[in-house]
């Protein structure tokens, strides 16, 4: 039996600072990975991304924030890579404030295009009902 087809909004949030991204799905996932293993290696390696080009985010976002985001235990692999408090509370932020753009980004489409859904979905039911007559 086939899904019901369904007309969703999509959405991709970042936040840019001098048309430079700061932060991002793309970031969030790494900073995640990061702080999840220890490893900005692993981490990007988990995200199909070379070592150079997670580091390259890491250092561009800590520039034009201003800010020390990830913690480095050079020479020592076993406490290897850490969010540092700040980087913490950035990723926090930042992801509550993706998830309530998010919601708040459905409740506008159902309010503002209630009715195209609801000829879609009429539209839907008058296909069945074409379909169920031919067979």
């Amino acid at each position: 039996m086939r899904n019901k087809p369904s007309l969703k909004v999509k959405s991709k949030i970042w936040i840019e600072l001098m048309d430079e991204v700061v932060c991002g799905q793309g970031r969030v996932r790494l900073f995640e990975e990061i702080e999840k293993t220890g490893s900005t290696s692993q981490a990007a390696a988990l995200l199909g991304m070379s070592f150079r080009d997670a580091w390259g985010k890491v250092t561009a976002t800590e520039d034009r924030l201003k800010l020390q985001l990830v913690e480095r235990q050079q020479g020592n692999r076993r406490k290897g890579t850490t969010l540092t408090p700040a980087g913490k509370e950035i990723l926090n932020r930042y992801t509550s404030f993706q998830r309530e753009a998010h919601e708040k980004v459905d409740e506008l489409f159902e309010k503002h295009l209630e009715e195209l859904l609801n000829h879609l979905k009429q539209h839907i039911i008058i296909l069945r009902t074409i379909r169920l007559k031919r067979y």
